[in-house]
């Protein structure tokens, strides 16, 4: 089933892109997978650029990247709908790299609902073309990367659909320490949004955030270090404290994500199980076919429409003492 394209608001960053499911919604073998304007089938990991309004073979950033007034635009990839507990994410050791259900011991993955919230609190995604390499230690937490393309909260008053690729406007990043593992949560929201044009102090972005939405960060930083509890693992904790650094020095965090990037698609670094197939990424020795690609996607099993698992999470909550 393809699902067509539509455009979404005003910079229409959709329209560009169309995703095509395969398998059985709720079950270990649902995927979801990309193509571009042209019908190609690429990986969003890869193919999609980091930078919105880039042209997706091009090095990035480009000349011609999107702004609103004098803010650069980033392409984010939604994996996660606000107000959803399916832990969908980019399937990073397969080629094209679709969405997938997080499975742990045979078991698809939900989190639980940390009171008052239902669960994932913001639109959760990821920006393409960024890596936290694992090889790689930060000079500022102190561990190494977790191995992901960096995430993204998206803070607007939309609800994003899994797959939907939104242009989106930084606004700070906080710095997460997730089992020794550095994983920074870019804070954003939608350019098209509403809200957005309130949230657009000379330097300090994040303290517009604190205004416009009271208490959204900090039930942020409430919900990181909470969330893997009802699994029976210990709060998480943060860098700085659990302050949130502003919007250039998130900037500079996707800077340097995106140069770990770069030196993995052009076999620089070793990736151990990532899979880097793509289909425009120029020089990078993992670039494959049209072709190819369609084989990799027609081999997966075809879709069939149904729930297969029925989530079970919606009639509890963890309370935090």
């Amino acid at each position: 089933l393809l699902l067509a394209a539509r455009g979404w608001g005003r910079l229409g960053a959709m329209s560009c892109y169309s995703t095509e499911q395969r398998g059985r919604p709720n079950s270990p073998d649902y995927r979801l997978y990309f193509k571009n304007a042209d019908g190609k089938y690429i990986s969003p990991f890869h193919d999609i650029p980091l930078f919105a309004g880039s042209k997706e073979d091009k090095e990035i950033p480009a000349k011609r990247s999107k702004t609103t007034g004098s803010e650069v635009l980033f392409n984010m990839i939604v994996e996660v709908p606000r107000w959803t507990n399916a832990k969908m994410e980019i399937a990073t050791e397969e080629p094209l790299n679709p969405i997938k259900h997080d499975i742990k011991k045979g078991k698809l993955r939900y989190v639980a609902n940390i009171f008052p919230h239902k669960g994932y609190i913001w639109n959760y995604g990821a920006l393409p073309q960024t890596w936290e390499d694992p090889n790689h230690t930060d000079k500022i937490t102190g561990c190494c990367g977790d191995n992901d393309p960096i995430d993204v909260c998206e803070i607007g008053s939309k609800i994003h659909s899994s797959g939907e690729i939104v242009q989106v406007k930084v606004l700070g990043v906080l710095a997460l320490v997730d089992e020794g593992e550095t994983d920074w949560k870019i804070i954003a929201i939608s350019a098209d949004d509403p809200e957005a044009q309130k949230i657009h102090g000379k330097y300090f972005y994040i303290d517009d955030v604190k205004k416009h939405k009271p208490g959204y960060l900090e039930a942020t930083l409430d919900w990181f270090q909470l969330y893997k509890v009802p699994d029976g693992k210990p709060e998480n904790h943060f860098a700085f404290n659990g302050e949130f650094k502003d919007k250039d020095f998130a900037v500079e965090i996707i800077k340097s994500t995106h140069e770990h990037w770069k030196a993995l698609l052009h076999k620089k670094v070793d990736g151990g199980t990532i899979k880097c197939t793509n289909v425009l990424v120029s020089g990078s020795p993992f670039c494959c076919s049209d072709e190819d690609a369609r084989s990799i996607v027609q081999s997966a099993p075809a879709f069939m429409n149904g729930d297969s698992v029925s989530p079970e999470v919606d009639s509890w909550y963890f309370f935090p003492k």
